[in-house]
């Protein structure tokens, strides 16, 4: 498990900052620096984090299948 600032973490932290956010979650594909993420956020929101991409993704296929 790794821990601590990653390839993106520059650009998660640049986001947070700009919008004044408590926590951010950014997820790269196929990057300059290859895929990956970066999680910057409070313990009790990374130990929540698988359930609230799930909701993300639900509401993902939601707004998918209104457009189809």
């Amino acid at each position: 498990m790794a821990l601590g600032p990653g390839k993106y973490d520059e650009f998660c932290t640049d986001a947070r900052v700009r919008t004044k956010a408590e926590g951010a979650i950014l997820l790269i594909l196929n990057g300059s620096r290859g895929s990956g993420f970066s999680v910057q956020a409070d313990l009790m929101t990374q130990l929540r984090l698988a359930e609230i991409l799930e909701t993300m993704a639900r509401q993902i296929r939601a707004d998918l299948a209104g457009a189809a």
